[in-house]
């Protein structure tokens, strides 16, 4: 399912592990106004790494990787910008027609656009389009037979419609086929250092106290790691792998262009004095399976110890701040004053739905 919250594109992708498949996707969300994040945001992203940005803010597609500015001839921003101004307009266009089509006065709606590529080590090819609404799937391209699946009955209408248009289906087989792939091939020239590193994570294992019982929270904190691909799992007596009891996160993005992986184990007492819990973390950057005994601790859990030493800390302040406050009023009584914030993506505008 496509997702309506920008923030979260990465999260949504899945890339093989390892250097066998490479792929290319873009991703466009556009929203109706009244929201506080860009009306339309479009990402490329090559495996695991976002390639280009742009936004209805910044009216500008731009990068933050060296190498992508090797790869691009010197007209190549100015190109993907004027093209994705155009892509804003198309989205606030077709969300307009939706809105009226499904008879939505008002609110915030979303229309989501995912294509792209991928290649594998074999020789084999793939792409794929697909279109959504509001958070939910919309149309799906089948490039074979130059036709548009509708998800649900009200992508009937605009499916008919693309349908008819077979000289524009064609030209979107043509650029998933050939061109999208001559793109990836040429992203991974230029950045096979940064798309094929591999960073093993960093894993920390913390304790603390469920709320509202005498069980124990266990915080299996899993970062630093690239690529993105990584097994994370929960394991009693080294050999029970556990899923009752496990609360799952998801695969979230660092600033530094790395991953990181949350997965919390809860347990009663009973169950901590008969049996010994694991975390097991296999990535593409070990060479086998690592395993993080979690030691219960005897003290108090660690959130209770952060909170004493934050509020001796506060009062510590408090105190000082006292002292410094009645100096100053033993000297300065008299001199009181009161104090005073793109390329190598299919870029043809889509007809309304």
């Amino acid at each position: 399912m496509l997702r309506a919250v920008v923030l979260a594109i990465l999260c949504c992708v899945h890339a093989e592990s390892g250097t066998r498949t490479h792929s290319l996707r873009y991703f466009y969300t556009g929203t109706s106004a009244g929201v506080e994040f860009p009306e339309f945001v479009a990402v490329g992203i090559v495996d695991d790494v976002q390639i280009i940005h742009y936004d209805s803010n910044s009216k500008k597609a731009q990068t933050q990787l060296e190498w992508m500015n090797e790869a691009a001839d010197p007209s190549y921003w100015e190109r993907n910008t004027q093209n994705l101004v155009g892509a804003q307009q198309a989205f606030k266009a077709n969300i307009g027609i939706a809105m009226q089509r499904f008879n939505q006065t008002g609110g915030v709606h979303t229309a989501q656009t995912m294509y792209g590529c991928e290649l594998h080590e074999d020789g084999t090819k793939r792409g794929f389009r697909q279109e959504g609404y509001d958070g939910e799937d919309y149309l799906i391209f089948d490039k074979d037979t130059l036709t548009w699946t509708a998800a649900n009955q009200r992508g009937f209408t605009t499916k008919v419609k693309w349908d008819a248009d077979r000289a524009f289906n064609q030209q979107r087989k043509a650029y998933l086929e050939e061109t999208c792939i001559e793109w990836l091939q040429k992203y991974v020239q230029y950045g096979r250092e940064t798309l094929e590193r591999r960073v093993p994570p960093a894993v920390t294992l913390l304790q603390r106290k469920a709320r509202g019982s005498a069980d124990t929270e266990v915080l299996c904190h899993v970062t630093g790691f690239f690529p993105r691909a990584v097994e994370v799992t929960w394991v009693r007596d080294g050999q029970d792998q556990l899923e009752e009891g496990v609360q799952n996160g998801e695969v979230l993005p660092n600033q530094d262009g790395t991953f990181q992986l949350r997965k919390i184990l809860t347990v009663s007492p009973e169950e901590q004095g008969r049996h010994s819990y694991s975390c097991q973390v296999d990535h593409i950057s070990f060479t086998e399976k690592q395993n993080y005994i979690w030691v219960p601790e005897s003290g108090p859990p660690i959130g209770i110890i952060v909170g004493v030493i934050v509020g001796v800390l506060a009062l510590a302040a408090v105190i000082i701040g006292v002292v410094i406050w009645k100096k100053k009023q033993g000297g300065a009584q008299k001199n009181y004053t009161p104090a005073q914030t793109n390329e190598g993506s299919d870029t043809s505008s889509d007809t309304a739905p």
